[in-house]
């Protein structure tokens, strides 16, 4: 290339003769195409409400809700203590768990099998998980605790149709009692106390 061009100035420096050569200075990179634009999920990405389940678990049903849809409860070591849930596919659902009375001392025993306990709480809540038997509906247990500056209480309730719902409640002011409709996660020591009390074990419990 010509160190200068047919208007007597520098080619580099020439707006008409340097133009679409290496010397266009106001030539740009071509962009390139983003990636993932075919809207096809990233990899490893996770479907909307999904959850995995990390620690060891138990678990009890199938069972239908009021509305038809099926779900399973289990009982799962987590992070801080034991969570008691019910889900749907491989999501959590947000709601009390609910199970069959008949159920929850097989799902204690599974879960201590499966390593989701500690010896001591195995111990402590397969004593506490005998079956209510048929007790008419209303509270069966209670265990109290705190929810930072709020008063809880985890509840084992009899419900219709030989059902058991074991969820928490807070006390909030001016207000009341109010029922979580969420997973329960509590220390094993909250559940065996709730439980033991419903059963009637509690006199059986070693301290």
């Amino acid at each position: 290339m010509p160190l200068f061009c047919r208007h007597n100035r520098y080619t580099a420096e020439c707006p008409i003769c340097s133009k679409g050569t290496v010397l266009d200075r106001d030539a740009r990179p071509a962009r390139r195409p983003r990636t993932g634009a075919s809207g096809r999920r990233a990899t490893g990405a996770k479907p909307h409400g999904a959850s995995v389940v990390k620690g060891p678990y138990a678990s009890a049903g199938p069972y239908r809700d009021e509305a038809g849809e099926q779900y399973e409860v289990r009982f799962e070591k987590v992070p801080g203590g034991l969570r008691l849930a019910e889900w749907g596919g491989a999501s959590l659902r947000r709601r009390a768990p609910v199970l069959a009375a008949a159920d929850l001392a097989a799902l204690v025993s599974d879960a201590a099998e499966r390593g989701g306990l500690r010896e001591r709480d195995a111990a402590l809540l397969r004593e506490a998980a005998a079956p209510p038997g048929d007790a008419p509906d209303g509270l069966l247990g209670v265990s109290p605790g705190r929810t930072g500056e709020l008063r809880d209480e985890l509840r084992v309730e009899a419900l219709s149709g030989a059902r058991l719902r074991i969820a928490r409640w807070i006390l909030r002011p001016n207000f009341g009692w109010e029922l979580q409709q969420a997973p329960v996660m509590l220390p094993a020591s909250r559940y065996a106390e709730a439980l033991a009390v419903a059963s009637g074990a509690q006199g059986r419990m070693r301290p």
